[in-house]
């Protein structure tokens, strides 16, 4: 026969567990809530830190074109960029010389480095870098109007 300390000790023990693993529930379904409203944050806060960054890129190019000559950087001109701009807007050498205020024949000779843009050219160049296809179409379509 067993010893009724024995007995009591395994009653109290199975008691223990059984209460243990109610809390222990709870603790898990509590968790698994925190964890996903831990994600559901850190996807927030990625989508916010991708608006920062192209806010500060717009705010950037708009202080870049708002600053003073003195202020500013110098811009390098380079052939194999004009010729890749141009490319990438799908616009022919006189249709971006319309864009740039020159002739076709300018914006050939640029691209084969035959010839450098002077200061004011180069100024409207650097206004052209940030345009995309819809834009440089719309500016060309008021320019033929």
């Amino acid at each position: 026969m067993p010893n009724l300390g024995s007995v009591l000790k395994d009653e109290i023990s199975r008691l223990a567990k059984r209460a243990l693993r109610a809390d222990v529930e709870a603790v898990r379904k509590s968790n698994a809530q925190h964890r996903r409203h831990i994600a559901a944050m850190k996807r927030q806060l990625a989508d916010l830190e991708r608006q920062v960054a192209s806010l500060s890129r717009r705010a950037a190019a708009g202080a870049a074109t708002a600053q003073p000559a003195a202020s500013r950087r110098p811009v390098r001109f380079v052939a194999k960029g004009l010729r890749s701009q141009r490319a990438r807007l799908g616009l022919s050498a006189a249709a971006f010389g319309k864009l740039a205020g020159v002739s076709a024949q300018t914006v050939y000779n640029w691209e084969r480095e035959a010839a450098h843009p002077g200061r004011e050219q180069l100024a409207r160049l650097v206004a052209l870098r940030g345009l995309g296809k819809r834009e440089a179409t719309r500016r060309l379509e008021s320019l033929d109007t």
